[in-house]
């Protein structure tokens, strides 16, 4: 019997996956979107500027797609380095056009300026016929008015 194992994908290594072109293939929701960091800043694939909310708390992102697709990669990366906090996110999807979600992950990552200022993150998923793909952001747990980023998300 062999040992089932698989390798850790790398930044670089996800710098070179083919990334679905959601412009292309999908319509985007926002709860809120600061003008000077549209969400387009972290969802387009040369896009390096990333998204901001307009208003402190918690925010929502609905990818809808135009036909279902099959998802094997989910790539995130948050970054802060002004306000320590403890943020939440829950990443989400639909097979029924948004009708009902199933969780992929709901996680928290403490950011601090002194130390930990990026959080990246690579799921590996097996997911079919997505309509929906879903993202909650909690930018701070403690409640305080803080406001949400996203510097990337791509999928593949």
């Amino acid at each position: 019997m062999q040992l089932r194992k698989r390798t850790f994908l790398s930044e670089a290594q996800t710098d070179q996956t083919e990334w679905l072109s959601l412009e292309e293939i999908a319509q985007v929701e926002v709860s809120s979107e600061d003008p000077d960091w549209p969400i387009d800043g972290a969802l387009v694939r040369n896009s390096t500027c990333g998204w901001r909310a307009a208003h402190p708390g918690a925010q929502k992102l609905r990818i809808r797609f135009d036909t279902p697709q099959a998802l094997s990669l989910i790539h995130l990366v948050f970054e802060e380095s002004e306000s320590e906090r403890v943020q939440e996110f829950l990443l989400q999807y639909s097979s029924d056009g948004g009708s009902t979600f199933r969780p992929v992950v709901r996680q928290q990552f403490s950011f601090s300026p002194a130390g930990a200022t990026r959080e990246t993150e690579d799921y590996a998923v097996r997911l079919g016929d997505v309509t929906d793909l879903e993202l909650h952001v909690m930018p701070d747990v403690s409640g305080r008015p803080l406001v949400a980023t996203l510097a990337a998300m791509r999928l593949r």
